[in-house]
Formats: structure tokens, sequence, C-alpha cells
């Protein structure tokens, strides 16, 4: 009998090593927060209000009334577009391990992606479900293309546009998201060692050390490259410096960028990944920079122009969104009031003197905007993220500390992810709008343009009278 007692303890005492075997197994396996998880989705529809209705609208109120229509369904089209490709592949090539410059095809059409799916956020140990992943990161590859169309407004065949937004889409969003944003997940960076065989399959900018926080990059210098080079071979619209183009309506430009305000909430403070105070340092950054860039572009205009207007208000809020994307997460509240003062000023040159020396009729402005708001963004992160300014620095993850701060250092990494996305999405942009223009003709016929592309491109009109 004592034997038989013996055995059984045995047994208990096996079984319990077992179960809490299981349970330390169980902890290690992260699971997501429903709080992460639900500012997630938020966010991902925040991001989808910037693109429809909000830049449809701030774009469909600067053209001329013939082309209200024509901007609002080539927005609407290239988002519906984009958010197609990239479930078919986008996400594949631009956020799995394949080499420094693309992906692999592994979550072609999202393969093996299930509600128990998780990604990395920044913080070891934290997850979120890959599906809400996925879409929060295909708002930013349906918007980004959609930001190049009003640099080409009013004068492009609506085939001409999808075809060239499915090129650029492949060859340069795909690409440059995968340089700057994929890495392997804190929770891969365990020691030195680790640390080097993680990085080493990280993008080739995420090696060079380059931070982009939300976008001024992948998003904003992507585009506007895209869309100057478009507006020189695209060429000049019909009658452009002879004939009044002035905006037609902006009350809907208005709208549209107080929609992108609001939804850029979720573009910036989303793109933290979790609902941290990291997340609300973001959500403050931008806000900050939005109002200080605003009042700065209306308060020089003004001064250099006699009167404040409408339209620069709501430029100058957009320019400090820009400016804010690469540095919301890096930087101090501080550093977001001069950034955003400094993008208001600097952005009103852009479409003004700059856009005058470069003798492209960019329409609707894209790179005076985005483009030199990117660049300037991109850049005076590298300087504001310093904790000696304000700013949060760099996280190690092998030392689970901040890293010590060089501005030297990061600034070198900053002009090397400037400079590889000026130079990759020039290249594919030219190559690409040259291959629809054999194949299919960028411009609509002279008396197409003339009637307006709402009614020779459409067969509709934004208003009756």
């Amino acid at each position: 009998m004592k034997k038989l007692h013996i055995f059984l303890f045995a047994l208990f005492v096996l079984a319990l090593v077992d179960t809490l075997a299981g349970t330390a197994f169980a902890a290690d396996a992260p699971v997501p927060n429903k709080g992460d998880t639900s500012w997630m989705i938020v966010a991902t529809v925040l991001v989808s209000l910037m693109s429809i209705p909000g830049l449809a609208l701030f774009y469909g109120g600067l053209v001329r009334t013939k082309n209200m229509l024509s901007l609002l369904m080539q927005v609407f089209t290239v988002f519906s577009l984009c958010m197609v490709l990239w479930v078919i592949y986008g996400y594949s090539l631009a956020f799995t391990e394949g080499n420094a410059f693309f992906g692999g095809f592994t979550r072609i059409f999202l393969k093996g992606i299930t509600v128990d799916s998780v990604a990395a956020t920044f913080s070891k140990g934290v997850v979120i479900p890959e599906m809400i992943y996925v879409f929060f990161q295909a708002t930013f590859a349906a918007i980004t293309p959609a930001l190049i169309l009003g640099a080409f407004a009013e004068r492009m065949k609506f085939s001409a546009v999808l075809a060239f937004i499915a090129l650029w889409f492949t060859f340069a969003y795909l690409p440059i998201a995968h340089m700057v944003w994929f890495w392997a997940g804190p929770d891969a960076y365990t020691d030195a060692d680790a640390a080097i065989k993680a990085g080493a399959t990280a993008g080739f900018l995420f090696q060079k050390g380059a931070i982009d926080f939300a976008g001024g990059t992948v998003v904003h210098i992507n585009a506007a490259i895209a869309g100057l080079i478009g507006a020189f071979m695209v060429g000049k619209r019909v009658g452009y410096g002879k004939e009044s183009m002035a905006p037609h309506s902006l009350t809907m430009t208005m709208i549209g960028a107080s929609l992108l305000w609001v939804g850029w909430f979720g573009f910036n403070a989303g793109s933290n990944l979790e609902a941290t105070g990291a997340a609300a340092l973001a959500f403050g950054n931008t806000m900050t920079a939005t109002a200080a860039a605003a009042l700065s572009w209306l308060f020089a205009e003004w001064m250099l122009k006699g009167k404040p207007s409408m339209l620069g208000a709501a430029s100058g809020a957009v320019a400090g969104l820009v400016a804010i994307t690469p540095a919301c997460g890096f930087i101090g509240i501080g550093g977001a009031l001069v950034l955003g003062l400094l993008a208001g000023v600097i952005c009103l040159w852009g479409v003004n003197g700059l856009k005058r020396l470069l003798g492209a009729d960019d329409a609707l402005d894209v790179f005076g905007v985005h483009g030199v708001g990117g660049i300037l963004g991109a850049l005076m992160t590298g300087v504001l993220a310093n904790p000696d300014l304000g700013g949060v620095g760099v996280y190690d993850y092998v030392a689970n500390k901040v890293a010590d701060y060089s501005t030297m250092d990061q600034m070198i990494s900053q002009l090397w992810a400037v400079g590889t996305t000026i130079l990759w999405s020039g290249l594919v942009s030219v190559i690409a709008y040259k291959l629809v223009d054999l194949v299919i003709g960028l411009r609509v016929t002279v008396d197409e343009e003339r009637e307006g592309l709402d009614t020779s491109s459409h067969g509709e009109s934004a208003y009756k009278y």
C-alpha cells in the first residue's frame, strides 16, 4: 500500500510540473491586448477617412468645376485598386522577409493569416492581430498613390492613371515600404549576436538606421517625386499661365483639409501600433505641428500678399501634417512646434518660388507641399529626435534602453533615406510613365481637356445647372 501511495504521489507531482510548464509556455506566447486592437481598428478607419472623402474633397475643390468629378473618381478608384493589389501581393512584398529591397511571396492573397495570427509592435512581448496590421498598412498603401493624382490633374487619361498607379505601386511604393519599415520585431533582439542576425533580414534603409515613424519617405517624398515627374512628362494644361485655373470650391477644399487633419491622427498615432503614452505623444505632436504650420503659412502669406487666405490656411495645415509625419513619435512637443512653424513658411516657398524655378505644371502642388514638407520633416527628425532637444531618441532593444544619440550619425541615416527614396521613385516613375505613354498614351485630346474630364472621360458631371 505504501508503494501505491508513493506511485500516486509521483504521478501527482509529474502532472503538476506538466501543468506549470504548460502555463509557463503559454505565458511566453503573447496575445493581443483588446485595447491595442480596438485602437488599431479605429486608427485604420481614420486613415481610410483621409482618402475617401478627405483627399478627394481637398483635391476636388482645387480644380475647375468641369473636373471636380474626375478627381473624386480618380481618388476613389485608385484607393480601391491599391487595396485589392495590397491583398493580392502588396502586403507580402512589403512586409515579409525576402531581401533588403523586396519581401517574399509567403503572404500572397494573405495566405496563412488567420484570426489568431499576430504581428509585432515596438514593445517586447506585445503583439496585435496580424489581420488589423495588414489593413492598417493597406490604408497607407492606398492613400500614397492617390496623392500623386494632384500633380497631373485635369489632363490625364483615366486608363493611363490606373495603369501608371498599378506599376508605381508595385515597383516604387512596395520596395520603399519594405526598405524603411520591415524588420524582425523587437523580440528578435535578445542579444548582440541575435541583433546582427535580425538586422540582416531588415529592409535596406532600416539597416542604414533611418527612422520614419509614419511615412515621410515612404508616403510623402515617394509620392511627391512621382507627381513632379508626372507634371513634366504629361505636360502643362491647355491654357496654363494664360487662362484662370483658380479653385472652383474652397469650401470643399476646407472640408477636405479638415478631414485630412482628423484622419491624420490615425495615420500618426496609429503608427505606434499600441494605445500607450507614445501614441499620445504622436497625437500631441500632430496637433501642435499642424496648427503651427497653418498659422505660419497664413501670416507669412498675409505679409507677402496683403491678405490671409482660406487656401493658405488649409495648405499650411497639410504642410504641417506632412512634415510631422516622420517625426511624430520621436520628437517632443517643443520640437513639433518648431517643425510646424518651419513647414508653413518653407512649403509656402515650395508652392511659389520653387514651383516657378522648376517650371512644371504641378496642378495641386503635390511636390511643393508633400515633397518639400516630407524632406524637411525627414531631415529635421534626425535633429529633433535628440533627447537633449526634448526628443525621445532611438531605442536599443538589446540594452533595453534609449541608445546614446549622435545627431550627425542620425542625419547621415536620414539623408540615405531621403536620397534613396528620391532616386528610386524617380527612376520607377520615369519608366512607368514612358511605358504607359507608349501603350495607352498619357493625355486626353485638347478638345476633351477643354470640355472637362467629368464629361469627356466619365459622361457625368459633379454639378447640375
